[in-house]
């Protein structure tokens, strides 16, 4: 299921971070919870996150080779 997800503002790809059960769109730095499975799309509860926070997970994105939900080019 994953990999037809994307964020529900820009519509763009996002990456999932199974450890911390979130997903995030690094274009606009919002972080959505998945909570019982079930990812929480709702712009409105999710998380703005700081410049340090983004370095962080894109930093863990690298490390742990996590892909895009999918290639924004495909579609």
């Amino acid at each position: 299921m994953l990999e037809i997800l994307a964020c529900p503002e820009d519509k763009g790809p996002l990456y999932y971070f199974p450890d911390d059960e979130t997903l995030y769109n690094p274009r606009l730095r919002r972080r959505y919870q998945v909570r019982d499975g079930i990812p929480v799309m709702l712009v409105d509860e999710a998380e703005i996150v700081d410049e340090r926070e983004h370095e962080r997970l894109m930093r863990e994105a690298s490390e742990k080779n996590l892909k895009l939900t999918f290639d924004p080019e495909s579609r």
